[in-house]
């Protein structure tokens, strides 16, 4: 448990931070593999435009800190990559 003020307001902020981020995670995970499935069926109209929400969404939560600059630039290379 926390000894001081800041230090319980810190461990509050934290569960909000952590509670978001999992969420976002979740949610790149989801789109990732909804583009990864339209991919392997063959569906390249679906897929492109699913590829430019998942960027954007990679963008996003980088921005946001959620994951790093790189990894976001990273993963989005590698999907684009799939769809060639």
């Amino acid at each position: 448990m926390p000894n001081t003020k800041s230090a319980e307001r810190r461990m509050r902020s934290s569960a909000r931070k952590q509670s978001r981020n999992r969420s976002v995670k979740s949610s790149l995970h989801t789109l990732e593999r909804r583009y990864l499935s339209l991919v392997e069926a063959g569906k390249k109209e679906d897929a492109a435009q699913v590829l430019r929400t998942v960027t954007s969404a990679f963008d996003k939560a980088a921005k946001a800190g959620v994951i790093h600059r790189a990894t976001a630039d990273r993963k989005k290379s590698r999907l684009a990559v799939k769809m060639g």
